[in-house]
């Protein structure tokens, strides 16, 4: 491996997804002032809206987010093709 071409600050940080409070780590180069102490260890800790525990796509759960009545604009549009 090269020297000197690599991040310095490539350490374990920890992840937390504020949605369901999972918390994983990994390594990573992110700046962060925050810190949590996991298994008796302190990490930089990044906060997440959504990860792989949370995402509809990983766990099957369907979540509706409607802005702006995006969905209702959809189902009147439509709703002439339904038998």
């Amino acid at each position: 491996m090269k020297q000197g071409i690599h991040p310095e600050n490539y350490r374990l940080v920890a992840f937390k997804d504020m949605s369901n409070e999972d918390v994983f780590i990994t390594k990573s180069t992110a700046n962060t002032k925050e810190t949590i102490e996991v298994d008796g260890t302190e990490y930089p800790l990044i906060k997440l809206e959504i990860s792989r525990t949370s995402h509809p796509y990983y766990t099957g759960q369907t979540k509706l987010v409607d802005s702006a009545g995006r969905i209702d604009k959809f189902k009147n549009k439509y709703k002439k093709f339904k038998k």
